[in-house]
């Protein structure tokens, strides 16, 4: 592994005025006891720029909140105070059982009570919604995190009942972040952009090929946020292209198959 200098995090200063927050989405795929103490180190090094991480694939079984417990001790080893809550297992059958998890930085935000896996659609939606509030200054939004089914399982068929969240909590400043496993573009999300909640990312692929054609390692735009842009002003968004710090991105996909993405805010 060669030394990996993430410039993009040149984009995570604080503003010139007001106060902001970064949320990294990451699906980290098969996050459990397979991962080695050098991957863990080194998605800690790519994360540590975050103020909150919300983590998709986290594996259901005892080895997933080690390995988050594990991650967020690597954090606070980068200097930082970091905090974290992982969700139950989702209500999925066991080939599909997954948890979420977010970790924040104890000196950027708080999260306010508990979070929740959204049980309302938990019949609808295979791995139903992760939940939790959190504060920026004296506001407050919800982190809404979601993987969806693969793209050959037809997720908009579940994608869909994401249309009816801001209804449900109409109190709540709502980001959804999360692997949807389709572009933006595609038509289950006009629903919620016509209710103001546009993408922070657009035609920006997220996935990695299994080889890199004349430089080219991106495969789909799957992994996006959808913000409330009425409340939440957003300041910049991108990826975390993790990848260029290997030699063989077979070795890459052995941390993850998808690249982090970020969306840096404020709150209106």
């Amino acid at each position: 592994m060669k030394r990996f200098t993430i410039v993009v995090f040149l984009l995570f200063s604080f503003a010139a005025f007001g106060q902001t927050l970064t949320v990294c989405s990451w699906n980290l795929k098969d996050f459990g006891k397979s991962k080695t103490d050098i991957q863990i180190d080194f998605i800690a090094q790519t994360l540590r720029n975050c103020d909150i991480i919300a983590i998709q694939e986290v594996v259901a079984g005892p080895g997933g909140p080690m390995a988050v417990a594990r991650l967020n001790d690597a954090l606070n080893r980068t200097g930082t105070k970091w905090d974290y809550t992982i969700s139950h297992g989702t209500s999925s059958d066991r080939y599909s059982k997954e948890r979420y998890a977010f970790i924040w930085k104890t000196s950027r935000t708080e999260k306010i009570g508990e979070a929740w896996l959204e049980k309302k659609y938990n019949l609808e939606i295979t791995r139903e919604p992760y939940f939790a509030r959190f504060k920026l200054g004296k506001k407050q939004f919800t982190l809404v995190t979601m993987h969806a089914i693969p793209k050959s399982k037809q997720p908009e068929t579940e994608l869909k009942y994401l249309k009816f969240l801001p209804e449900n909590y109409p109190s709540d400043v709502l980001i959804f972040c999360g692997d949807f496993n389709l572009p933006e573009s595609h038509s289950v999300f006009n629903p919620l952009k016509g209710m103001g909640y546009p993408p922070a990312l657009t035609n920006q692929k997220t996935s990695l090929k299994q080889k890199c054609i004349n430089g080219n390692c991106l495969a789909s735009a799957y992994d996006n946020f959808f913000y409330n842009q009425a409340k939440v002003n957003c300041i910049n968004a991108g990826i975390i292209p993790f990848y260029t710090a290997f030699d063989d991105l077979k070795e890459a996909r052995r941390v993850s198959d998808h690249v982090p993405v970020f969306l840096k805010f404020s709150m209106l």
